[in-house]
């Protein structure tokens, strides 16, 4: 029943695509696994030969930008795009992308689309707020309204906060970044990643501020 329920969302998702086959289906639902485990590399070989289905193609380029193949992963979020021009997940992806390529003006521009249809888009907050960071201090201000809107409308509050207290700590405010980190600990349970990183900027905040 779960692997009839799958395929049925599938086929919603790609309304609009031409009608895929069984066996297309089922790569995908394969690469799917494989990309869940981390082994992006194979991911992408699996889904060479799927170029007309937007899952596929979508999955391929997260599966090449995270093998660190930064231009195939850009073709392939272009191919989406020209599919689906909605497609938000698509356009954050190349955006980053571009930001690595140093093309902030064009990243810029395509966040901005994103924000323009949904400006609590919690990713791309936080991405131009990296973008803004981009211009060194000058940046700082922009970086930091940025994240207060995130902080504000964001379910992953969590991150936001982090992401805050460490721009506040380098410009200086460490009581402002302990009351983020601070906001953090009532968001997060257990002991996992993000509360090693709170701790460890809580750690070395406390170790400089008065």
């Amino acid at each position: 029943m779960k692997h009839l329920w799958f395929f049925s969302v599938l086929l919603i998702f790609s309304c609009g695509d031409s009608l895929e086959s069984n066996d297309t289906l089922e790569i995908y639902t394969r690469a799917a696994g494989l990309y869940s485990e981390g082994r992006f590399s194979e991911t992408a070989v699996m889904l060479e030969k799927s170029n007309s289905f937007t899952p596929a193609l979508m999955l391929r380029g997260k599966a090449e930008f995270f093998s660190g193949n930064d231009n195939s992963a850009e073709l392939l979020f272009r191919k989406v795009l020209k599919k689906r021009p909605s497609a938000a997940e698509a356009s954050l992806y190349l955006a980053r992308i571009l930001r690595e390529q140093e093309k902030p003006g064009e990243a810029n521009k395509i966040l901005e689309e994103i924000l323009g249809d949904d400006p609590s888009d919690i990713r791309a907050l936080r991405l131009r707020a990296e973008t803004a960071l981009d211009k060194g201090p000058a940046g700082n201000a922009e970086a930091l309204a940025l994240l207060d809107r995130a902080a504000e409308a964001s379910s992953e509050a969590a991150l936001v906060f982090l992401d805050r207290a460490r721009l506040r700590w380098i410009a200086g405010n460490g009581q402002g970044a302990l009351e983020d980190l601070q906001k953090v600990k009532v968001l997060i349970s257990g002991s996992g990643p993000l509360a090693k990183a709170v701790e460890n900027l809580e750690s070395i905040i406390k170790g400089y501020t008065p």
